[in-house]
This record gives structure tokens, sequence and C-alpha cells, in this order.
């Protein structure tokens, strides 16, 4: 993999978890890279890292849908064709690690509800809009899980960021989103995880849409890679209108592709790519990476949907 493909990649992972100050300094002072700052408040779920920069650039790949050492802890496997359906994707359940092999790596943020590993989820909310968006009480997680876990401390709400309430997030399936919420000296820390592994996605909508976009956007932006990649926060106005609608419907009914296929092939080689940010009316805020050929990607699910053309350029042609 190029040096600068690997480069933005991580800045890309890095930029996505929460972890310590320290941490994030030591990690990114490696890197020789610009973080870009974020707004958002976010719950302290390290990344773990056992082997420094050497072991944890790999699995950030993995999280990217690239290729990675086989000892990490939550992994996830690209996707691969469903069987019986060409069209379809499978991402398969996290991998839960093997104690017994001896295996110690990196982790993002991670929590256990009905049996099912939620990850730190592509879609934002700050703090101060998330006790709006608190449903009902789902539990308490255990703090139970690190790097060195094996599969038996995989267990209902264990979790590797600590002693804190989950919830279910108004609007959305606790299925796909919970919340983790907690408020200490005047502050509150939230963090939303979804659930995007252990499924078969045969279109858009069986990804973007258990975001509820539809009805629900309250502004629209977009960034240049240009800026994205050198932390320069230019946002532009996205006018909505037939072109972001059209796109919108059109991506629910997108193909998807394997992540695997692609990033061999080297889409991430390729800066022609653009930020689309969309606020929506609960004040969530959900971030697509659209790329030149007419693909679109949902955060770091191993999947691409490829947009119909008209539909994908007349979004396009509107981020000058």
């Amino acid at each position: 993999m190029k040096e600068d493909q690997f480069r933005t990649q991580y800045k890309k992972a890095v930029d996505t978890m929460s972890s310590s100050r320290e941490m994030k300094q030591g990690l990114e002072g490696k890197m020789e890279q610009k973080r870009r700052p974020r707004k958002m408040v976010y719950i302290a779920a390290s990344v773990l890292v056992a082997a420094g920069i050497g072991l944890a650039g790999p699995s950030v790949m993995k999280q990217l849908g690239g290729t990675s050492s086989p000892n990490q802890v939550a992994q996830v496997e690209p996707g691969t064709p469903a069987a019986g359906n060409s069209a379809g994707v499978v991402i398969p359940k996290i991998e839960l690690p093997d104690k017994s092999s001896g295996a110690v790596a990196d982790m993002i943020g991670l929590v256990v509800y009905q049996g099912n590993i939620y990850t730190q989820a592509a879609i934002r909310i700050e703090a101060a809009d998330a006790a709006a968006l608190r449903g009902e009480k789902l539990g308490r997680t255990t703090s139970g899980i690190d790097e060195w876990s094996g599969k038996d401390a995989y267990t209902e709400l264990a979790s590797n960021i600590g002693e804190t309430d989950i919830y279910a997030v108004k609007g959305y399936d606790s299925g796909f989103l919970v919340m983790s919420y907690t408020e200490a000296d005047g502050q509150v820390f939230a963090e939303l995880y979804e659930h995007t592994n252990g499924i078969t996605v045969n279109s858009g909508a069986d990804l973007i849409g258990k975001l509820n976009l539809d009805g629900r956007i309250a502004s629209a932006q977009w960034e240049s890679f240009d800026s994205w990649n050198n932390g320069k926060q230019q946002y532009l106005p996205l006018p909505e209108g037939a072109a972001l609608n059209g796109f919108l419907s059109a991506l629910n009914a997108a193909k998807p592709l394997s992540a695997d296929s692609l990033m061999a092939q080297g889409i991430y080689d390729n800066e022609d790519r653009k930020l689309v940010y969309l606020e929506l009316a609960d004040k969530a805020r959900v971030e697509l990476t659209l790329f030149g050929k007419g693909l679109v990607r949902y955060g770091n699910a191993p999947v691409f949907f490829e947009v119909e053309p008209g539909a994908f350029q007349a979004l396009w042609d509107n981020l000058k």
C-alpha cells in the first residue's frame, strides 16, 4: 500500500475514533499529520494499542475495508457476495478473539447488546443535543473487555468504554443504533454506537435506510478532499432541492459493492472525492463520502454503493 494512501486512511480512522489525549498525540506524532478538530464530545473509549504504530496501522486498514494482520481484536472481514444474490454484500459478524492464540491488538469503542457488537457510529451528535435523543434505558455496561479479552468476555452489555448507561435513540431502531450517556460535573458525555455487522446488504436501503434520512434533513454542507485532508474545515452549503433529493432516493436503491475488491483496485489512490454532511432535524450529523467514479460510502462498513449515474452526477455537479 502506498504511503500517502495509508496516511489518508489512517487519518480518517483516527479522526473517527475516540482515545486518550496522550495516545492520540503519540499516534499523530508518528504519522506527522494534522488532526482535524471536532466539536463532538465523546465518552472515554480509548483506542487500545498493544504493539505501537506497527500493529495499529494494519488494524486501522481492516476498519477501512483493507488488508491487515490476522492478530487483531474485533476485526471486520470485507464484504463478500451474498449466497444466491449476486447483487448483495454480506458483512459477517465481528470476529471475536481467541485468547489462547495470544493475539493482542487494538480496539475501537464497542458495546455488546442483545448478542450483537455495536461499534462507534459514523453518525454524530453533539453533547448539547444528546439528551433530546435519549430514549428508553437499555441497561448499564460493564468494563470487562480489553485488548487481551477472549470470547468469554463478550457477554451482554460488556464493553471497553467503562461503566455507563446505554439508551435507545429516539427515531432509530435499537437493532441499529444505541447511545451511551453520562452526566458528570455538569458535563454530558455521549456517543452513538451502531450495529453494521452480521448483515446482508442488498441495496442502500439496508444500511443508509436505517438513518431515516427521508424528510428529516435540516441542512446540508459539503467539503472538498483538499479541505478535509488538510483540516481546513472549508464547509460549503449544499442547497436542498431536486439534486439532493434525487441523489438520496437513488442511494437507497443503489447497488452494494464489496469493499475488498475496490480497495485492491486502489480506490483511495485517487483524490477525486468529496464529503457531504447532512444535519438532520434531530441534530444528528451524517457523513457520506462521494467518489468521482459514482460510488458512495457511509462510515467504515466494508461496502460501497454504486448510485444511478444521472442522480449521482446531478449532485456531484453542485459540489463546486
